[in-house]
């Protein structure tokens, strides 16, 4: 039987949380996963289908959740073991009152310095890894996330803040669900970037139950 995945996208629309929704559909489908495609949190009320699905995606930035549609989501992770994955504010910038949602996830946006358009060097951290073998450091113009995170996280990739080396990729668990995370994605052009790209569809593979 198929794995499923739900992506639920929207939120601010400045990264175009849309588009990306469609290019992580299509990543999965090409895998033979079944994928649905929501545009609302009410997605997430029914606790029980949740409970049938091997991957959510959320692609949500900023907005508000209610503990109704919250709730389920979290269980679901927590306790049935499904996986969880995403990238920069629509999974590292989402329902920023919701501390129990930022600890699931490992991390939350504080800022990015000069905004759109900075360059800078992802440097992966372990090239035996599955999640990274055979990808080279690359060079990124977009957003550089300067990030709270999780001391318990699994670091994969980083970039550089002066002296602190800040984490781009890692993973974690959260109860019996797997997580991923990935800062790059500002818009669906860096999304596309071949290095994007790839480690999203290891790490939407690696996140399923």
């Amino acid at each position: 039987m198929a794995k499923q995945a739900l992506i639920v996208w929207g939120g601010w629309d400045g990264h175009q949380p849309e588009e990306v929704a469609g290019i992580f559909a299509g990543l999965l489908r090409n895998e033979g996963y079944g994928v649905e495609v929501s545009n609302t949190l009410d997605s997430f009320r029914d606790a029980e289908k949740l409970a049938g699905i091997d991957l959510i995606v959320p692609v949500w930035t900023m907005g508000k959740i209610e503990k109704e549609q919250l709730s389920p989501l979290l269980a679901a992770v927590k306790e049935g073991g499904t996986g969880i994955a995403g990238c920069h504010g629509g999974m590292g910038d989402s329902f920023r009152n919701e501390v129990e949602y930022q600890y699931m996830v490992g991390g939350q946006w504080v800022a990015h310095p000069g905004n759109d358009g900075v360059t800078y060097t992802v440097r992966i951290k372990d090239r035996a890894q599955p999640l990274t073998e055979g990808i080279d450091d690359f060079v990124v113009v977009s957003e550089k996330y300067y990030m709270h995170v999780d001391p318990a996280i699994q670091v994969h990739a980083v970039t550089d803040f002066g002296d602190v080396e800040m984490p781009v990729v890692w993973t974690k668990t959260y109860g019996a669900g797997k997580v991923y995370y990935n800062s790059l994605g500002h818009q669906a052009n860096i999304v596309r970037m071949p290095e994007t790209l790839e480690l999203m569809r290891r790490g939407l593979l690696w996140a399923t139950r």
